[in-house]
């Protein structure tokens, strides 16, 4: 069985002790799941950190629900976003969805890009790019549906398994960091491009094996 290694960050005992006892009894890998204001440092610079030292994924938990807030985190590299009081069931639900990314075992090949799901890589010529797994989980469903649409409602229940709250502005916060990494130019997408109230399609052409 996995060991359990989930970092829980929360100013609130209760709230740690809990989570703890519900997260012990499962058999989880690494995850971050943070919470945004606390008495020495904020979540916001943990999650700023964490994404720069690697790809763990990170959730956040808060009671800081505003838009300006998930935004912020989200932009920051966060993978989701759980406003307290929550639903225990919800967030386990969130934290599988995240840890099932992971486990994904593919290959993709374009022009000028390389998409490893098994050694989670994705490289862009000699350029290695560092996705973050939600941004890898967005490509990977775009890419494997390319040169067709993808609706919004499909990115949310594929990426995020139709959390409740997960909202379109969510997705194109996603898709706007992805762009900076991986379009030569953000302002003129070549890999991903926006279908008008629709979603997203990618538009590179797989090479032949």
């Amino acid at each position: 069985m996995m060991t359990a290694r989930i970092l829980v960050v929360d100013d609130d005992a209760a709230i740690r002790s809990s989570l703890a006892q519900r997260l012990g009894e499962q058999s989880y890998s690494d995850l971050v799941l943070t919470d945004l204001a606390m008495p020495n440092a904020d979540g916001f610079s943990l999650i700023y950190h964490v994404r720069a030292s690697g790809d763990t994924p990170i959730v956040v938990l808060s009671v800081r629900g505003g838009d300006a807030d998930k935004i912020r985190a989200l932009d920051l590299g966060a993978d989701d976003f759980v406003v307290k009081p929550f639903s225990t069931p919800e967030l386990l639900a969130r934290i599988r969805a995240q840890l099932r990314r992971i486990g994904s075992r593919s290959q993709l090949e374009f022009p000028d890009l390389s998409i490893d799901l098994e050694r989670r890589r994705v490289v862009q010529g000699t350029r290695e790019l560092r996705l973050t797994p939600t941004e890898l989980a967005i490509l990977e469903l775009l890419a494997h549906k390319a040169g067709r649409p993808v609706t919004f409602d499909e990115i949310i229940a594929a990426v995020w398994k139709g959390a409740p709250g997960t909202t379109n502005d969510a997705v194109r916060v996603h898709v706007g960091a992805l762009r900076r990494k991986i379009e030569p130019d953000p302002s003129n997408p070549r890999y991903l491009v926006t279908e008008p109230w629709i979603g997203y399609r990618f538009i590179a052409e797989p090479l032949s094996s």
